[in-house]
């Protein structure tokens, strides 16, 4: 049996590219698999004057997209110690599917991914904020391992959505009231809820959560 959580951990992520290194190009390719994912996108509402990217899909073996990522403000500088003032927010589009089998080649079931739901959605935002804090303080035999047990403390956490450190937050989807459940750690903050054709998550660093409203987008603003 295949958890939400461990799918989430070890789903298959391909960031959008394209054989051609034209930067339009390039833009067009990744463009086109977000929306051939038809899944409704959110971001940040244009109260957000930073820049906005394209993230990641994760996908089914089938090529179902499960959920997509939204990247707005600071990139990752990827140096130790070289982006201790960054500003970024992740928003995470969830697709709200059922209960599935995974097939093997032939066709036949070899286990379940569990139906979408909030903790799935607080799960993959929780294991995003992890994996951009990777530790370069830790020797590089341990880093892996280290990452890994956060992975899954971010997993477990998220399967706690009514207890501490969890909190409700009301933030602004589509120009309307909505719920969240909110946390912070060292590393930043997570948040999710239930939207209405999706589930909706994000997790930031640099800018607070309770400043952001959210709402469905179109891609052209997002470069790849």
């Amino acid at each position: 049996m295949t958890s939400r959580a461990q799918q989430t951990s070890r789903g298959t992520e391909s960031r959008s590219t394209s054989a051609s290194t034209d930067p339009l190009a390039l833009a067009h390719a990744g463009q086109a698999a977000f929306c051939a994912a038809r899944l409704p996108w959110y971001g940040l509402d244009p109260g957000w004057r930073g820049e906005r990217r394209l993230g990641s899909l994760c996908t089914d073996a089938d090529g179902t997209v499960q959920y997509g990522t939204l990247l707005h403000g600071d990139a990752p500088t990827g140096r130790p110690g070289g982006d201790p003032q960054r500003r970024a927010v992740t928003v995470v589009t969830m697709a709200p599917l059922p209960r599935r089998p995974v097939l093997r080649p032939d066709g036949t079931a070899r286990g379940f991914v569990e139906a979408a739901t909030v903790a799935a959605a607080a799960a993959v935002a929780g294991i995003g904020l992890v994996e951009e804090q990777w530790p370069w303080h830790l020797d590089v035999s341990v880093r892996e391992h280290w990452m890994d047990q956060q992975r899954e403390l971010a997993a477990q956490v998220a399967q706690r959505l009514g207890d501490t450190p969890w909190r409700l937050l009301t933030l602004t989807v589509d120009l309307l009231p909505q719920v969240f459940h909110y946390r912070e750690s060292e590393y930043g903050w997570v948040l999710a809820t239930a939207a209405q054709h999706c589930f909706l998550a994000a997790y930031g660093r640099g800018v607070s959560a309770y400043s952001l409203a959210f709402t469905r987008v179109g891609l052209d603003e997002y470069v790849s």
